[in-house]
């Protein structure tokens, strides 16, 4: 996309962003040709949208998508993710027996079939399409019920239509996914931090606005500094697109996430505790997308085990 396709397409995400969620938000971004966008150009459509979805604390099916592109399918908008903490295929094939375990957004419940990728006994993977109406679908009510989460599981027998997948596709969809999380992660730390700096301006102690003491201050400047080192971990990972720098990209995107929300709940004090204010929204919503696609101490340990285990270390990243 040129610099004017950008500024429209980035205009029109914000304006779909700010007024709808859930099934509206995958409605508008159909509309939008989401699909296209991300054909023409990956890097832009996903940082847009998943940095414009978390400051907005909104959700879509667009993961599922962004991982579908990856595995070569265009079925994407309703693809089983993982479960919460885990990166493994939501499913398993023993012959015409498919166990499917794994969660997926609220949109798939309009969809009259799933896309699931499942592990083989042969060490291979398959996309297999199976009739929404063959899985138990539950919502998930925990940390972040807005979110939209659902559980799905279910036992199919019976052939279902299915595909070969390459060597390595469920890996490059993790990745891409991952990158996606993680710029959705980002989002929400801009966003608390925008919550912190407006009370502090506002909040009055002392006859003087909180903002101007150095406590308060150094809080805001670390959480800065958390968020820019995030965004230049994601600048460097879509240069490289292998797996580690995509674990590296979430890994530290969720724990630079987990270190704005500590330090921007420090100075909105008691008011940041309260269902009023909005800030749990955003503190609920990081929790569980530190957790999607594998949690930075997983990741960070997957990490530090391949690295022993290989003898070598990645490749220097442009940062």
């Amino acid at each position: 996309m040129d610099a004017d396709d950008l500024a429209l397409f980035e205009r029109s995400l914000r304006d779909a962003t700010g007024r709808a969620t859930g099934g509206a938000l995958d409605a508008a971004l159909d509309d939008l040709g989401l699909d296209d966008a991300l054909a023409d150009d990956e890097r832009s459509a996903v940082s847009l949208l998943f940095g414009l979805q978390g400051e907005a604390c909104v959700t879509s099916s667009a993961l599922s998508l962004v991982m579908a592109r990856a595995l070569g399918r265009s079925d994407g908008w309703a693809t089983v993710l993982p479960v919460v903490g885990d990166s493994v295929p939501p499913g398993t094939i023993d012959g015409d027996h498919l166990h499917v375990d794994g969660l997926a957004p609220s949109g798939l419940v309009g969809r009259t079939a799933a896309l699931v990728v499942a592990s083989t006994g042969a060490g291979r993977t398959v996309a297999c399409t199976v009739p929404t109406t063959s899985l138990e679908l539950r919502p998930v009510i925990g940390v972040d019920p807005d979110l939209g989460l659902l559980r799905v599981t279910g036992d199919v027998d019976g052939a279902v239509e299915r595909a070969d997948l390459p060597d390595g596709a469920w890996g490059a969809a993790i990745a891409h996914g991952r990158l996606a999380v993680a710029h959705e992660l980002v989002g929400c730390a801009r966003a608390m931090l925008d919550l912190a700096c407006e009370h502090a301006r506002g909040r009055i102690q002392f006859d003087r606005p909180i903002a101007s003491f150095q406590a308060v201050r150094h809080r805001l400047a670390e959480t800065l500094v958390a968020v820019a080192m995030a965004e230049a971990m994601l600048d460097a990972a879509w240069l490289d697109p292998g797996p580690e720098a995509s674990t590296m990209a979430k890994a530290v995107a969720g724990r630079q996430a987990r270190t704005a929300a500590r330090h921007c709940q420090q100075v909105l004090a008691g008011i940041g505790f309260t269902v009023e204010h909005p800030f749990h929204r955003y503190v609920r919503r990081t929790l569980v997308l530190d957790a999607l696609l594998g949690t930075t101490a997983s990741l960070t340990t997957s990490l530090g085990t391949s690295l022993l285990r290989d003898g070598r270390l990645p490749p220097l990243l442009p940062l």
